[in-house]
């Protein structure tokens, strides 16, 4: 009976001693102090923190590289000056500018409908002679009212060459001036040699042809 007494016992300590410790390991779980959720968790928190710092300073650095990068191209892309504005003595000034050098001027408007056919021809002639010197030149006879409809109009066709708009008033005088027995009807080409005298002009809408042959002639070696 002693013996049964004492195996009893013994399992009974067995017992509590194994639900102690059982009960150890609940309280340092309860107060986070396992490795997993408790100190181990805290370092894995402190460690991480350099990292999560790391990767901030990363982020930052690239958003202002993109800012670097972007903010020239921004100013690439920046809407175009409008056209700046002349009268018939301005005119005078600008062809003189040119001396020496083939010179072709186009009178245009948004509202003249031949003129936003030719235009882009115009445009690619000018690529395609400037290496042979060739110069051309654009003066806008649009009012105030068509300023939009002028900014556009460059905007889409994106020509290779300088363009000017007449200032208000005065456009008979500024015709006749420019090419007497012009009406002030649009387009027109005026064509000017090497010695700064007209060479020719071509009123209304011209084919591709008909300014090939003038562009050439003022090319031509020994012309004016």
């Amino acid at each position: 009976m002693a013996h049964q007494q004492d195996s009893t016992t013994g399992k009974k300590s067995l017992y509590h001693a194994a639900a102690g410790h059982d009960k150890q390991l609940e309280e340092l779980y309860a107060e986070g102090r396992g490795f997993s959720t408790g100190w181990g968790a805290d370092r894995m928190k402190e460690e991480g923190r350099p990292m999560r710092i790391r990767t901030w300073l990363v982020v930052l650095v690239l958003v202002a590289a993109a800012a670097a990068v972007a903010a020239p191209q921004a100013m690439k892309t920046a809407a175009p000056r409008d056209p700046e504005m002349i009268d018939l003595q301005a005119y005078q000034k600008l062809v003189a500018q040119y001396h020496g050098k083939p010179l072709l001027v186009n009178f245009w408007a948004t509202w003249c409908e031949p003129c936003r056919h030719e235009y882009p021809m115009l445009n690619e002639l000018a690529t395609q002679y400037a290496p042979q010197g060739l110069k051309v030149v654009g003066v806008s006879l649009d009012d105030d009212g068509d300023l939009i409809l002028m900014r556009r109009f460059l905007a889409r066709y994106k020509p290779i060459f300088p363009n000017y708009r007449k200032k208000a008033g005065g456009i008979e005088t500024f015709t006749q001036a420019i090419l007497p027995g012009w009406t002030g009807s649009l387009p027109v080409s005026v064509f000017y040699g090497k010695d700064g005298q007209q060479a020719g002009h071509v009123l209304g809408e011209g084919t591709r042809e008909k300014y090939e042959a003038a562009i050439q002639s003022l090319l031509a070696p020994g012309s004016n």
